[in-house]
């Protein structure tokens, strides 16, 4: 155990519960955070790992940092989105299990949603990259799942849509992003 320094958020329905959950697991080098949004903990939790195949793609693809942060922030915009109109609050996605979630699993090369990225953006088919993965990389299915959800409460998903074709429907990653790129021009706002 290395002892270094970090940050969760253990969600629940009863307060009074996650602050004994807090005080049980909290120490020097790792702090629990509280909150009873369960709805955007489990959601910025899951779906930051379509916008980490992404980032993976864009890596694979070789672009470069201006690109990261455009991608990770545009993630977080309809990630956002999503939970807020399932009701989650908006706030969530500004902690931990949402900026903090993403930007981790976004830019780790411990990631195994973001390797998936990689490896189709340098030209693999998903499927063999499965193969040859020993841990399940469970941002293939939620993106399955988050491109559902976007379907069915009407909520503009960009990337993950382009991350379900290019998953699921072979579209080159190339032309997902030529896609994402030259969608109508809008201000910067997230509903």
């Amino acid at each position: 155990m290395s002892d270094l320094p970090t940050a969760v958020v253990a969600a629940g329905k009863s307060l009074e519960l996650i602050g004994r959950i807090q005080n049980i697991f909290s120490n020097q080098s790792f702090r629990v955070y509280q909150t009873d949004d369960l709805c955007g903990v489990e959601l910025g939790g899951s779906l930051k790992n379509i916008i980490a195949i992404a980032a993976g793609i864009t890596a694979g693809l070789g672009m470069g940092d201006n690109t990261m942060g455009a991608l990770i922030t545009r993630g977080l915009a309809e990630i956002t989105r999503l939970g807020v109109t399932m009701g989650a609050r908006p706030e969530t996605f500004a902690g931990l299990s949402g900026i903090g979630d993403l930007v981790t699993t976004c830019s780790s090369r411990h990631s195994r949603n973001r390797y998936v990225g990689e490896k189709i953006g340098q030209g693999m088919k998903l499927a063999d990259v499965l193969a040859q993965m020993t841990m399940v990389a469970e941002g293939v299915e939620t993106t399955r799942s988050g491109n559902s959800l976007a379907q069915k409460y009407d909520v503009e998903m960009p990337i993950t849509r382009e991350m379900y074709d290019v998953l699921f429907n072979d579209k080159p990653p190339a032309e997902a992003v030529d896609d994402l790129m030259g969608r109508k021009l809008k201000a910067e706002i997230w509903r």
